[in-house]
């Protein structure tokens, strides 16, 4: 069974910084890809960011320049950075993967970013 623990939500103010880790355990961690997602009030989850077994990486338009994710195989952790943060950032965010056809989600983190 495969579990992912999210860590490192809060509150920030615009323009700072906050970094997001994931735990995850119950399988082979670094032959699957990683990622992010988020999902604000009233609005549907959305992708954040992506990072795969040969370690490239996708973002969503977005967050390009201010959010970096990379992934630690021997740890099992795959963290988001998050730099220059907006208001618009605000949002609970979920670490995924999926394997073997199946959707795995940590319980979520929140992100809010507020004067």
């Amino acid at each position: 069974q495969v579990q992912l623990v999210e860590s490192g939500g809060g509150l920030v103010q615009p323009g700072g910084s906050l970094r997001l880790s994931c735990a995850a355990s119950g399988s082979i961690f670094s032959r699957y890809s990683m990622g992010w997602y988020r999902q604000a009030r009233g609005k549907e989850r959305e992708l954040v960011a992506i990072i795969n077994r040969d370690f490239t990486t996708i973002y969503v338009d977005s967050v390009k320049g201010r959010f970096t994710i990379f992934r630690d195989n021997a740890k099992n952790t795959v963290t988001l950075q998050m730099n220059r943060l907006k208001a618009e950032d605000t949002a609970v965010y979920y670490c995924y993967t999926v394997q073997l056809g199946v959707n795995y989600w940590g319980q979520g983190t929140q992100v809010t970013v507020s004067s």
